[in-house]
């Protein structure tokens, strides 16, 4: 079976169909394509616009739009149970006091962000175990949900950063692409500090408008409420400003943990880029040679080089690879070292008769 291709290499799949020149004296040299198994997005015709944007970075959990909303009735849930068990207790929590309603929704949303200020403590047995079970349901939200919502936020306005960028230069929807797959962990670091700067001048321009505070106390009480310090000496005391809050304070506190991931996956990503770097401009010695050669039969083929500087890149590692090989013996029914349409009719034939 398939004996006729018994010594192709392992990538013949990948050989390119472009026709040669029939110059007899020119090295006959095997080109590799893209894998039919992973095609291509077709960015052709592809309209980048607002409408369809999303397109290019789907949601982690499925599609953007219905996990969208599912995020918002987890906030809506966690804030309006938050909000009426801390309303039911609210003679069991002292300290400064507005509005009783938006006191309990500004303490869910101090208490969920983790800032704490201390204008408003739990004071009895009650009151204390609802901030501890909303304290760590509220963490749990930010972390499994929130932040997916932020970069999903994120994502949509990669496209509009590019295009502004490129606003006075010709480029179309592959180009625009390829420079958002090229430095899409930049751009989302761009975005994020221009908005969390946006929103440190709003909120320092309110707290001194409103809570007629110093600019220094205002910048002061800003900084140390967007790093979740929450000293409790300076925060939001009037009707107005904890209404603010209620929106200001989940906003920040998320934009800089955003921001502060994604510079962190920035320097992997120029770390594994160096990496890669390094493997692809080293100069190749007998010891690579041999330790590529999988088979041992004394050449390294298209497949076993491009497997060891995969390795060598940390792509894959050894145990991937016996896995990989693992699952290609199961399928290789009659031990040919290839694979055929009737490998796999057997192979599945066999397992479905086990």
């Amino acid at each position: 079976m398939a004996s006729n291709g018994a010594n192709q290499p392992l990538l013949s799949g990948f050989v390119d169909s472009t026709p040669q020149t029939n110059n007899k004296d020119a090295p006959k040299r095997r080109r590799l394509r893209r894998c039919r198994s992973a095609p291509q997005t077709d960015v052709a015709a592809l309209d980048i616009n607002e409408k369809d944007s999303t397109h290019l970075s789907e949601f982690p959990f499925g599609k953007p739009r219905p996990n969208f909303k599912r995020v918002l009735v987890y906030l809506a849930a966690y804030l309006g149970g938050g909000s009426l068990s801390f309303y039911a207790v609210n003679g069991q929590i002292e300290g400064l006091k507005t509005n009783e309603i938006l006191d309990s929704i500004y303490f869910c949303i101090v208490t969920m962000t983790t800032v704490g200020y201390g204008d408003l403590v739990p004071n009895s047995v009650v009151s204390k175990l609802l901030s501890c079970a909303f304290v760590f349901t509220g963490m749990g939200l930010v972390g499994l949900f929130l932040s997916k919502a932020a970069d999903y936020l994120v994502d949509k306005q990669e496209i509009l950063l590019v295009k502004a960028l490129h606003r006075y230069q010709k480029v179309g929807p592959t180009d625009i692409l390829k420079e958002i797959e090229t430095n899409k962990v930049r751009y989302k670091c761009i975005i994020m500090l221009v908005l969390e700067l946006v929103l440190i001048l709003v909120g320092t321009i309110f707290l001194v408008v409103v809570e007629k505070m110093s600019f220094v106390d205002a910048f002061y009480c800003v900084c140390s409420t967007i790093t979740t310090l929450g000293y409790g000496d300076k925060s939001f005391s009037t009707t107005g400003g904890r209404a603010f809050s209620v929106v200001w304070i989940s906003s920040s506190t998320m934009t800089l943990a955003q921001f502060f991931l994604y510079v962190a996956e920035f320097n992997t990503e120029n770390r594994q880029k160096a990496l890669v770097n390094w493997v692809l401009t080293r100069k190749m010695t007998h010891v690579d040679l041999e330790a590529a050669d999988i088979d041992e039969d004394g050449v390294v083929s298209a497949a076993e080089f491009i497997i060891y500087k995969l390795k060598e890149m940390g792509k894959i590692s050894q145990e991937d690879i016996a896995l990989v090989m693992e699952e290609f013996q199961d399928l290789d029914f009659d031990q040919s070292g290839t694979l055929s349409p009737s490998d796999l009719f057997l192979a599945q034939d066999s397992q479905t008769k086990s």
